[in-house]
């Protein structure tokens, strides 16, 4: 009776022991990339900015990283995942450090990466076309030389895009690209980016691009998805034939955005908010916009591995609703405790039209 007991406890403890064991590979096989014990390495500047304006400091970010990546071994709908400090933070600093909505959003922007189309978010190789011919023509790049506030100018000339050569998802593909490698930056991520938009060219065949339903869509998660800081958004050369198009964009977006963003009605004007040696040549500066794009090139390159090794990352998405597959901003909140897809299988196939437009 003794030893029966005995070898009943024996495989007690070598069976909660074996899973144990089963649980922690599981944990770790979670993570695209490992833990690691975060050291703040950025100038005193740096460090003051990220308190005063993220709410950054040891103690803080201490505690959200290690909720963070309890949070994600805890939920089942995440299955791979970066696990590195950079990736974490970038979220963190985006929402100021609330881990509640910063868990949201990276959950939205995994979703997004993953079931959109996965043909936008995956294999973002700027050696691949059409993308590497977009990046040589100029379409996007981000300028060399900081402005006066430390940040990032992101230069985005639209009508370089062809709307009869290019498809829409071309489009996406390179802001995504351009995105990702500015955001492995802990410094752009702490400072924040200029985006400056030359609309020169683009006129109403560029509207056929998107329906309204994606066009929605697109700019929502512009602005609460992707854990970047847009500071200042320009534009200027914006042809009166899209201005219904901008007035709509405007109304999607936060009041705080909103007054972000500038319309110029010459370049001249526009300009004159800039420091014009930190352009191209071609707008007043001093380096032309050939050996710029050669300079931008080199940070595509240096990012190329870790921009692919993103792909590893992965989402359960048949734990999601049809409509948070289709990239709605509101539908996520809704099924954080609620998996079911099923529910929403009725929104499968949804046409966008400006007559029933699903504003979320």
């Amino acid at each position: 009776m003794g030893q029966h007991q005995s070898n009943q406890s024996v495989k007690s403890e070598k069976s909660a022991f074996q899973a144990m064991v089963i649980q922690s590979v599981h944990k770790m096989s979670k993570g695209v990339t490992p833990t690691d014990d975060y050291v703040f390495t950025l100038s005193n500047e740096l460090k003051e900015m990220a308190e005063n304006e993220l709410r950054e400091t040891n103690s803080t970010r201490d505690h959200a990283l290690k909720a963070m990546r309890e949070w994600i071994m805890s939920n089942p709908r995440i299955s791979n995942i970066r696990l590195d400090s950079n990736f974490l933070l970038r979220f963190l600093r985006s929402k100021k450090f609330s881990v509640p909505i910063t868990q949201e959003s990276l959950e939205r922007y995994l979703l997004l990466r993953q079931s959109y189309d996965e043909k936008i978010f995956r294999n973002m190789d700027y050696l691949l076309n059409p993308t590497q011919e977009l990046i040589t023509n100029g379409y996007i790049l981000a300028l060399p030389k900081r402005d006066k506030l430390g940040r990032r100018i992101v230069l985005t000339r639209p009508g370089v895009f062809d709307p009869y050569k290019y498809a829409n998802i071309d489009l996406l593909k390179i802001h995504g690209l351009t995105y990702e490698v500015l955001m492995e930056n802990e410094e752009n991520q702490i400072r924040g980016f200029v985006h400056i938009v030359d609309g020169s060219g683009v006129n109403l065949p560029y509207m056929t691009i998107f329906t309204p339903k994606e066009a929605v869509r697109i700019v929502k998660n512009a602005e609460r998805t992707l854990p970047m800081r847009h500071k200042e958004i320009k534009a200027f050369n914006v042809h009166g034939s899209i201005k219904f198009a901008v007035d709509f964009a405007l109304a999607l977006v936060s009041e705080k955005m909103k007054n972000r963003i500038k319309i110029y009605t010459s370049v001249e004007s526009a300009l004159k908010t800039v420091d014009v040696n930190l352009l191209p040549k071609e707008y007043g500066g001093i380096t032309p916009m050939a050996d710029m794009i050669a300079l931008w090139q080199k940070e595509l390159k240096a990012s190329r591995d870790v921009i692919l090794m993103n792909d590893k990352m992965q989402v359960n998405v048949e734990m999601y609703s049809a409509k948070a597959r289709q990239g709605a901003v509101s539908a996520l909140t809704q099924q954080m405790n609620n998996c079911g897809a099923e529910q929403d299988a009725n929104l499968q196939g949804l046409q966008g039209s400006f007559r029933k437009l699903e504003v979320d």
